[in-house]
Order: structure tokens, then sequence, then C-alpha cells
């Protein structure tokens, strides 16, 4: 059972990983690369990052079912809803926020740069994404908390009844 959490450790980690990742390397891009060009390579990587997480959430939360009767009922709810939680703001991430973006996008008819900073088309486009990076950091806190909670786990196996540890008369037995 403890390898099985592991390895749902490690699916969770590798994603938020990634995410923290993709972060720091949109920073980089939109600072190194035409703004056009940086907006398509992030919204690429981006839509990468929310179908993973989908899935991520989705296997995470039908292994959770795996050795259930084992763990604490309390923290096995908490577990399955911050699941769900990543996966609805990677769902939302992507299809509605991300045609929200790119609906706006198309209205403006010119790269988001060329935009006066108040016409009302780039004011709500930041605002949204805003709400995008809100969306992201959400997915994000919801995966580092599962990741705590199963790694905090804990698992029983039947112990040894105690034995005096300074008997050493049976460790030399032939």
């Amino acid at each position: 059972m403890k390898f099985f959490s592991d390895i749902r450790l490690l699916v969770l980690a590798i994603w938020l990983g990634a995410a923290i990742f993709f972060v720091g390397a949109a920073q980089i891009v939109f600072r190194t690369v035409q703004p056009e060009q940086a907006g398509a390579i992030v919204r690429q990587n981006l839509t990468i990052l929310n179908y993973a997480g989908q899935g991520v959430a989705v296997l995470l939360l039908v292994t959770s079912f795996v050795g259930a009767a084992r763990i604490r009922r309390f923290w096995l709810w908490i577990e399955r809803f911050l699941l769900l939680l990543l996966g609805a703001a990677c769902a939302v991430g992507q299809f509605v926020i991300g045609f929200w973006m790119d609906s706006l996008l198309t209205q403006m008819g010119r790269p988001v740069s060329e935009v006066a900073a108040d016409d009302p088309l780039r004011i709500q486009f930041n605002q949204v994404h805003q709400y995008s990076e809100w969306i992201l950091l959400t997915a994000m806190v919801a995966a580092l908390i599962v990741f705590f909670i199963i790694s905090n786990r804990k698992f029983t196996v039947a112990a040894p009844e105690k034995a005096d540890v300074y008997d050493f008369s049976t460790e030399f037995k032939a």
C-alpha cells in the first residue's frame, strides 16, 4: 500500500512541478520573445498543463478508492474534494477562461500589445487573464495540500510484540 501511495505522490509531484515550471517559463518567454509569439507559446503550454491536471485529478480520484477502508475518512474526503477542485480548476481554466480569452482576442482583431490600455476589450482581457492566474494558483494549492495529505498518511502494519531491546542473546544464536 505504501508503494501505491508513493506512485500517486509521484504523479501529483510531476504535475505540480510542471505547473511551477510553467509559471517561471511563462514570465521568461514574455520577456524574451515578441508578445504575440509569447502568448501563443504560453497558451499551448497552458493547454497541456490544464489537460494533464484534469487527467491527474481523475486518476488520483479513482485510485483514492483503493485501500480506502484503512484510511481515516475525514482526510480521505478532504483529499477527494481537493482533487475535484484541482480537476475543476483546470477544466475552467481550459474551457471557460481559455475560450473567453480567445473570444476577446478575436474581437480585438489585432495583437493585445497594439490595443490601447484604456480600451474596454483590453481591460476585460487583463481581468480575464487575472482570473486565469487565480484559477491556476487554486489548482496548484489544491495539489500541494493533497500532496501533504497523501505523504503524511499512516500505514499500519501489525507490530511484533515488544521485546527487550537490550536482550542481545537472541541475535547471536545459531
